[in-house]
């Protein structure tokens, strides 16, 4: 097959064997298919995937419970009884919605406490001294300051190189501040995870890092933080970018100090749970495709982006194929997991439900960036990370589709496969195929070879909102939001039903 042209829904969709950058050229090979596949599957499900596009257009149900979890339950921590309320609320929504085998996995996870927190930066001023508020967020896991707090002059660090040329005696006893500047989340992310084990080996009292975020709206961002146990446990939180601007300002002019007080500890574990529904196969209902996201989030604003969106799209998606009598020959189990933000327990108990059936496990869809734009499916066997790793990465579906010709054989197939299904989903624009793919949750099942995909979006404003007040349910636009779980319906449908599968590689999508 040189290329497939596709009438659909009034798009023409044009699929070359190469990918976008050879579509039409005469000299292009055929394109490879799946063991056991005969044919094209566009050929095959295109009356399906319309009847899905088309009942997606209008389709409310997911949305409204989106919105009903974050303005009726909202912010959902673990350890919070406002997470076991929305696990129960999850499980009674699959019940609802028609669904299979629905369960709740008992799961232990972590119970940290934010409390009370807050910090000053103080300076010399025109007229005297000037103490200002610092606009913060206390780090996921850390522990908290002294009941009085910490008050110390300041050491600011651009980079990890900047702290490795640091003597320790400049660092013991004060608060070092990193601004390593924007470069991406996977970049930033470094800083906030283990830069207090960094600077705690040098003897420093605490730590603030600049959000991981390109945005600077006086907003401070958490997230989780990894201690190194073989060094002191500090106090660390997130600041504002412009409050590490200043920060960075004032320290190159004369001494600043920081007073820091944080309430933080942990107390003891809390059960928990995943929530699982299914779809059951009707050939192969020990073949299982599993697709969710994250029912937990952080403390602050309600979860909505991160990641209420993911498991409402992937409930809607399932929902659709389950609302228009489709019966997959496998079985789709949709997966609400538990504890992705600070610990990841939801999904290490997954992988340990499936043990020795682990070769059962077809493939395994997550989603967590947001549900911005669609614009394609990342598919994690492919290599590269399961998210852009520098600023406006995903801002473009690729130029060039993925050449196959430099890949092995069951990887060309595979990919073919996958832009064999997207093609039909160009009448919502996300038709592309590209490397990465996975998450958190999925990592224990994609380390141990299952196929692990994840939605690709525009992401323009997802690290502006995520882990703040600000992600909200308002910041959830509807039309993609239901393009999102359209394009999830079709891919988990034709997945779970087509006689082949697709390849994995160990370590993938991690």
């Amino acid at each position: 097959m040189k290329g497939l042209a596709v009438v659909w829904m009034g798009a023409v969709l044009c699929v070359g064997q190469q990918g976008l950058a050879q579509m039409g050229a005469p000299d292009a090979r055929p394109t490879p298919s799946l063991p056991g596949v005969a044919g094209p599957l566009s050929a095959k499900y295109s009356a399906d995937a319309a009847k899905i596009l088309k009942a997606a257009e209008t389709d409310e149900d997911g949305y409204a419970a989106l919105t009903y979890l974050c303005d009726h339950i909202g912010k959902r921590l673990s350890g919070t009884p406002q997470l076991n309320t929305a696990i129960q609320w999850g499980a009674d929504l699959m019940r609802k919605a028609g669904l299979q085998n629905v369960t709740v996995q008992p799961v232990m996870v972590p119970r940290w406490v934010r409390g009370s927190e807050s910090g000053a930066m103080i300076y010399p001023g025109a007229a005297g001294q000037i103490t200002r508020p610092l606009h913060m967020l206390g780090l996921g896991m850390s522990v908290g300051t002294p009941k009085d707090g910490i008050t110390a002059s300041v050491v600011f660090l651009s980079s990890f190189d900047a702290l490795e040329a640091t003597p320790a005696d400049q660092i013991k006893g004060k608060i070092v501040v990193f601004n390593p500047g924007w470069h991406g989340y996977g970049v930033n992310t470094q800083y906030r995870t283990y830069g207090a084990s960094r600077v705690a080996a040098k003897g420093a009292a605490a730590m603030l890092v600049r959000s991981a975020t390109g945005l600077a709206m006086q907003i401070p961002h958490t997230g989780t933080l990894v201690y190194d146990p073989k060094q002191p446990k500090i106090p660390a939180a997130a600041i504002s970018v412009e409050d590490a601007l200043m920060i960075e300002r004032l320290a190159k002019e004369g001494p600043v100090t920081v007073h820091l007080q944080m309430d933080a500890h942990m107390e003891a574990d809390v059960q928990a749970g995943n929530v699982m529904g299914e779809i059951v196969g009707s050939e192969h209902p020990e073949q299982v495709i599993s697709i969710g996201g994250h029912i937990d989030s952080w403390d602050v604003g309600q979860g909505a982006q991160d990641d209420g969106s993911g498991i409402m799209a992937a409930y809607e998606a399932v929902a659709l194929i389950h609302k228009l009598g489709l019966k997959p020959k496998r079985t789709i189990r949709l997966v609400f997991w538990v504890n992705e933000e600070n610990g990841g327990a939801g999904g290490r108990a997954y992988r340990e439900k499936i043990a020795t059936k682990i070769d059962d496990q077809v493939a395994a869809i997550e989603m967590d960036g947001g549900a911005e734009k669609p614009l394609g499916i990342g598919y994690g066997a492919m290599g590269g990370p399961r998210r852009p790793r520098t600023p406006g990465a995903a801002a473009a579906p690729p130029a060039t589709a993925p050449d196959l010709t430099t890949m092995a054989p069951d990887l060309q197939q595979s990919v073919a496969a996958l832009q064999d299904i997207v093609s039909m989903l160009g009448p919502i624009g996300t038709d592309t195929v590209s490397a990465g793919g996975g998450g958190s949750d999925i990592s224990p099942l994609s380390a141990d070879g299952v196929p692990s995909l994840s939605p690709r979006t525009t992401e323009a404003h997802y690290f502006d909102w995520h882990h703040t007040e600000t992600d909200t349910v308002d910041k959830v636009e509807p039309v993609e939001f239901r393009k999102n779980a359209a394009m999830l319906s079709v891919v988990t449908y034709v997945l779970a039903d087509m006689d082949g599968r697709l390849a994995g590689r160990k370590g993938a999508g991690e």
